[in-house]
């Protein structure tokens, strides 16, 4: 695809990025058509579509060209950007994406935040870390590459996501202390661990259909519904976790908006001691830490 973009806003056509461009030219061409297109950041998209499909090349050649101007008829049709480039950045690493997982989000890195708080003086530690529907393996991955001693087992439902975060591993060079598999929660693991991680489902079903696109239709609804209140993956948590945790054991888990005092109830009920609340970068209570009572 090359030559213009139709407008949107009633404006002239705008020109496509095309071969024997500069990279300058082209960058400014890509934001414009996705200013024109209602993309909020187009500046920022512009700049990361360069500098992951451009090749390196400039002035762009041909192939360089097809894959932009391909990239962009995607986002202008709604697709989410690190989807078209098939995998985003967590922690400083690259996670590949696929239909069956989440995109990683700066949110969650708040649970490698806390991880990294409480478990400072045992981060040359072997410890063993447990990541409960693991997803692109991003939490386990990253906690992995910050605890050099650790190991660790992420489980998800998705034999896609399985496979895709053991690909992950292997990615960020953790591939020989990582193991993924497929399953329900903690069924059929007989072991305890020093570091249980989570981000599970908790969007109300109800709110599902009020989420962004991005999300809504393309994030798998396996890794979002959180059952009519959002909080049955934290009841089977709640039920599994304290007979899976190490005495000095760490459990965080990552939460929505609004469910702090919620979750922190079905977690004391079962056994487990709240340790604190973290915030996540716009402010909001993202992760909490839990372990047994002493």
């Amino acid at each position: 695809m090359t030559g213009t973009a139709k407008p949107t806003d009633g404006n002239a056509p705008v020109a496509l990025p095309a071969a024997g461009e500069s990279i300058s030219a082209a960058r400014k061409a890509i934001a414009l058509v996705l200013k024109r297109g209602g993309i909020a950041d187009f500046t920022f998209e512009a700049r990361i579509l360069i500098e992951d499909l451009a090749g390196g090349s400039d002035p762009i050649n041909e192939a360089a060209a097809i894959r932009l101007n391909d990239a962009l008829a995607r986002r202008l049709a709604g697709a989410p950007l690190w989807r078209i480039l098939g995998a985003r950045e967590f922690w400083g690493l690259s996670f590949a994406l696929s239909p069956g997982t989440l995109e990683p989000r700066p949110d969650s890195e708040t649970l490698i935040e806390a991880a990294l708080s409480h478990l400072a003086p045992r981060r040359h530690e072997r410890l063993r870390a447990l990541d409960l529907g693991t997803g692109t393996g991003c939490l386990l991955i990253a906690a992995l590459r910050e605890f050099p001693q650790a190991t660790g087992l992420g489980i998800d439902l998705s034999p896609d996501a399985v496979a895709t975060a053991t690909g992950n591993a292997a990615r960020n060079g953790v591939a020989e202390r990582a193991a993924f598999r497929q399953g329900n929660w903690t069924a059929g693991i007989d072991e305890r661990f020093d570091l249980i991680l989570s981000n599970p489902p908790y969007i109300g079903s109800a709110e599902i259909a009020g989420l962004d696109p991005n999300v809504r239709e393309h994030d798998p609804l396996l890794a979002l519904d959180g059952g009519p209140d959002g909080l049955t993956a934290y009841r089977a948590l709640a039920a599994a976790l304290p007979d899976h945790l190490h005495p000095r054991g760490l459990v965080i888990l990552e939460i929505g908006a609004g469910q702090e005092e919620a979750v922190i109830a079905l977690m004391e009920q079962a056994g487990l001691h709240h340790l604190a609340s973290h915030r996540d970068l716009g402010g909001h209570i993202r992760g909490l830490v839990f372990g047994h009572r002493r």
